[in-house]
């Protein structure tokens, strides 16, 4: 294809250089505000370029892991420094890449910043443990060692957080990193990159190979040279990277999706209860996979917590992440609108009731655009499509129930277990809630979307293959244990 000179082209990373792909392809990313502006080209590489980027990961990880943990902190410190310098830059390019509100964009961006800063400071702490010996002359300890090169797959939805808090412990434990950033979102991981670039890590820590999944994720999953793979995304694919990882040995890490719900009980503050499922439901066009997507409200306040929703939701404010006034931007994708508008035209089918929204917006202002309106179902059974699976788009579907002891029955009758919340006064509603949600990240009187960084992450059922990410947790995936016994 021809490239606009105007239009940015965007390279391969390996080995500390910015190299173009070997098969001299490459593909656009559109602005799905517009989907006749061009962000910028990306390469579509190859297995070749793959392995070009894991014998590189493969060379500095030997000299990488003998680096002290304190000094390859140092170095997320910088990244951290020249991450926070092109905050907007970075911000507005994700705004223009993936259609997040430029205000969120930033805030993701900051968070990054955060994560950095924090993994930076895990290069201090403590990897092992002393242990009591049977043999008195005896010194026994555990210690971490890294696992070597390590994967990324990581999604379009967070191009900027998720991408950084798997490379950031990644590396600072010791390991090295081949980086597959999602196609719709590869301009915006070179511009993350470029901030490793500029820390001056050495060459072949971290490196960055776009391109199509069937190619670039399926070389990550069968590598021999990868030893360990960090994916979120769907949970079809995320299956298909567990089982590959499982057939040849390679440690794996797998965080999928989920079908959150919000519990409202009666004695709830139903003005919090409904600022929380709007935010945690429709915030990033519902395109996160801690989002609220079932709204499961007992009957007696059902009535005047659906009008209180209905009467916040009409004065949603929908465009172009990068104006001033927008709040909610449009689908990521021509692709996952279509998912959106196919799972509305099941709840109508399955005979749930539109409550208000459910159609693409068509006027001349977004006609170039994926835009859809924010939409509420009531009259939603439990077996739903609507109610079962994962939509990733602003739908909230809504559930009345008699008592907290259904609300809970249908809140796990799901296969995913990611996240959840409950708004109640009720102290034995919250234990009930805690000891009973089979979810992995659980809050009570706020939105289900949002995890501290500091915070273990991830999910139960087929949300996730049970590991955890963030916070101290990360280092159970990124090392080894190795026992040390010294006797004299």
């Amino acid at each position: 294809m021809t490239v606009k000179t105007e239009t940015k082209t965007y390279l391969n990373y390996i080995n500390g250089e910015w190299v173009p792909s070997s098969s001299q392809h490459v593909y656009e990313s559109i602005n799905p505000a517009n989907k006749n502006e061009i962000v910028g080209y990306v390469q579509k590489s190859t297995q070749e370029d793959l392995d070009r980027a894991v014998d590189a990961a493969k060379k500095t990880q030997l000299i990488w892991r003998n680096l002290s943990s304190p000094a390859r902190g140092e170095y997320l410190y910088k990244v951290a420094n020249s991450l926070e310098k092109n905050i907007d830059e970075i911000a507005e390019t994700m705004t223009k890449e993936m259609g997040k509100t430029f205000v969120e964009a930033k805030g993701e961006t900051a968070r990054g910043v955060a994560i950095l800063r924090y993994f930076a400071g895990e290069g201090m702490r403590k990897v092992g443990d002393v242990i009591p010996s049977t043999e008195s002359q005896a010194l026994m300890f555990t210690t971490r060692v890294p696992l070597g090169v390590v994967g990324v797959i990581s999604p379009w939805n967070f191009p900027v957080a998720i991408p950084i808090w798997k490379i950031a412990p990644a590396i600072v434990y010791g390991n090295t990193v081949v980086l597959k950033p999602a196609q719709e979102t590869s301009v915006t991981a070179a511009r993350v990159i470029e901030c490793f670039h500029e820390a001056g890590l050495p060459g072949g820590v971290v490196n960055m190979v776009t391109g199509p999944g069937s190619v670039i994720g399926q070389g990550i999953i069968d590598h021999p040279d990868i030893h360990g793979i960090t994916f979120t995304g769907s949970d079809q694919v995320g299956k298909r990277v567990g089982q590959g990882a499982l057939d040849r040995g390679a440690k794996y890490q797998l965080e999928m999706g989920g079908k959150n719900p919000v519990i409202v009980a009666e004695d709830a503050d139903l003005d919090l209860a409904v600022e929380a499922t709007i935010n945690g439901g429709l915030r990033s066009t519902g395109q996160k996979c801690t989002a609220t997507s079932r709204v499961i409200v007992q009957k007696t306040v059902y009535n005047e917590f659906k009008e209180k929703l209905l009467s916040k939701v009409k004065e949603i404010k929908v465009g172009n992440g990068l104006n001033s006034d927008t709040w909610m931007g449009p689908c990521s994708s021509e692709s996952q609108l279509n998912t959106v508008l196919s799972y509305i035209q099941k709840g109508w089918d399955e005979g749930a009731t539109l409550l208000y929204g459910g159609n693409r917006y068509e006027v001349e202002e977004f006609k170039n655009g994926f835009f859809v309106q924010p939409t509420i179902f009531e009259n939603v059974n439990s077996s739903m499509a609507i109610a079962q699976e994962e939509i990733f788009g602003p739908v909230l579907v809504l559930i009345k129930v008699e008592n907290i002891e259904e609300a809970l029955h249908i809140a796990n009758d799901v296969q995913f277990g990611l996240s959840a919340s409950i708004f109640t006064s009720n102290i034995g509603n919250m234990l009930s809630f805690i000891d009973d949600m089979e979810a992995g990240l659980i809050r009570i009187n706020a939105e289900s979307a949002g995890v501290e960084l500091q915070a273990p992450f991830g999910g139960m059922k087929q949300s996730s293959s049970h590991s955890r990410e963030q916070g101290q947790a990360a280092i159970e995936f990124f090392t080894s244990i190795k026992t040390v016994f010294v006797k004299p």
